[in-house]
């Protein structure tokens, strides 16, 4: 919706002066033609009156002609009440715009949605994409909207107030906004589809801004049991809990903006989608060239990979344990179901060329940040296996929208030092009582998304641009 009809609409003022004169020469022509008429038929002086008649309807003329070209192409006169001082282009569309998804309830009766697109259109604001979400009381209206730089938010909020919308929430939208409802959900969908660990990000970017926390199911003799959530799942305002479908449950919090069922229902669905279509992994091996010219296999990992992860703990000394838990080297091996699980992020592997596993490169899911975590064989350490892994987590992070990643060692771990410097991105450094917190700042990915098909090849057509 553009506000192209609302600036045809403005009348230019009528240029009533212009037409006044033009009467008055016209009735005064008529009473100079009618008096040389007569005297030039009664007078003895005809001849010379004659020819001045003629000079003067010349000069008459040449005014006229000077008088219109001058006004007939006048620009319009500014219109009064004007709100924007920004930059014009054409249409009558700011040079200089941004976007914003905005969110506010307004009144089940007719009129309301034209009320405030009328609010929007006093500011020049145009209404890109618009969902509803009915209520029981009143409905909840979304849009993505693209005003003009020079607008301020508590000027469009007061419009739209003034309109009869309440609850108002409003926050910068990006480009990747464009995209209209049901594709972005299409694609969603058919992420989730291709790889398991693509629900809680799936969930993340269906939902915007909120924080997704996986919680296992209460065990019992042993086994999961499936319990934490009711099957139907529970929305209560801003939080929403849902039946994991490996079992436990899947917390939704989004405090700043509270969900309405529509959101509750796509959510639901896009769980019940992957409980359909049970574990699954994209298949994906890149073959990596080491310094040393042996060749190593990167892939994904799930639990599947559990034993062979167990094997090369085994392998690994205590102090190599110790910086990648933070903890007694024994109480390892229990960390790694839950680290190889789909649910809380995503793993790659990396193989020799006689299969066995020697590197774990970790990218967790903490709530809305981002963590990565490495574990390399002695045996394999100081080869570039860290750095490489990590260069690829990093990029998975930057396929998932996330703004930063972070990693948890040792101040006296410098080879985790060395991997985190060598990503040449933005880096916090945070000490405490020995613990040291690296923080990247993520370059954001480019606006184009890759087609839905082209997702379940990701892994391996991405990587593979990094074989020497």
């Amino acid at each position: 919706m553009t506000n192209v009809t609302s600036a045809k609409s403005a009348r230019r003022p009528h240029h009533w002066r212009r037409d006044l004169v033009e009467l008055a020469a016209l009735f005064t022509a008529v009473a100079v033609a009618d008096a040389v008429a007569n005297t030039i038929v009664h007078g003895p002086d005809g001849a010379s009156l004659l020819i001045a008649s003629a000079v003067v309807l010349l000069a008459t003329a040449t005014f006229h002609t000077w008088w219109a070209r001058k006004h007939s192409h006048a620009p319009p006169e500014a219109v009064t009440g004007a709100v924007s001082a920004a930059p014009v282009a054409d249409f009558g569309v700011p040079a200089e715009t941004v976007l914003w998804r905005m969110r506010t309830t307004v009144r089940d009766e007719p009129g309301s949605l034209a009320a405030l697109c009328v609010a929007f259109a006093t500011r020049r604001v145009d209404i890109l994409t618009l969902q509803t979400h009915p209520l029981s009381e009143g409905t909840v209206d979304e849009f993505l909207l693209r005003a003009p730089a020079t607008l301020q938010v508590r000027d469009l909020t007061g419009e739209v107030a003034a309109a009869g919308g309440s609850g108002t929430w409003i926050e910068r939208a990006d480009a990747h906004d464009l995209v209209d409802t049901p594709t972005r959900v299409l694609g969603l969908a058919t992420r989730t589809a291709l790889d398991s660990a693509e629900l809680p990000l799936a969930l993340r970017q269906l939902l915007g801004r909120c924080t997704i926390h996986s919680r296992p199911a209460e065990s019992a003799g042993g086994r999961r049991t499936g319990e934490g959530a009711p099957v139907e799942g529970a929305l209560d305002e801003t939080s929403m809990v849902l039946r994991d479908p490996s079992g436990g449950s899947i917390t939704v919090e989004r405090p700043y903006l509270p969900f309405t069922p529509t959101e509750f229902a796509r959510a639901r669905a896009l769980v019940e989608l992957d409980a359909r279509l049970g574990p699954r992994m994209p298949v994906g091996h890149d073959v990596h060239t080491l310094p040393e010219g042996e060749e190593i296999t990167v892939r994904r990992a799930d639990q599947d990979d559990l034993e062979a992860a167990l094997a090369m703990h085994a392998r690994c000394s205590a102090r190599t344990l110790g910086l990648r838990y933070h903890g007694p080297a024994a109480d390892a091996d229990r960390y790694l179901d839950h680290l190889l699980s789909p649910r809380f992020g995503r793993t790659l592997a990396v193989e020799t060329s006689s299969g066995n596993l020697v590197a774990l490169g970790h990218l967790l899911w903490d709530g809305d940040e981002t963590e990565v975590a490495l574990i390399v064989e002695d045996a394999w350490q100081r080869r570039g296996i860290g750095a490489e892994l990590l260069a690829r987590l990093v990029e998975l992070a930057t396929e998932a929208r996330s703004g930063t990643v972070y990693a948890v060692t040792q101040s006296s771990h410098t080879a985790m030092v060395a991997a985190m410097r060598s990503l040449g991105l933005p880096l916090d450094y945070q000490i405490e009582e020995g613990t040291l917190v690296i923080t990247a700042r993520l370059k954001p990915k480019p606006t184009h998304p890759l087609p839905p098909h082209e997702d379940s090849d990701r892994f391996e057509q991405d990587h593979s641009e990094r074989r020497p």
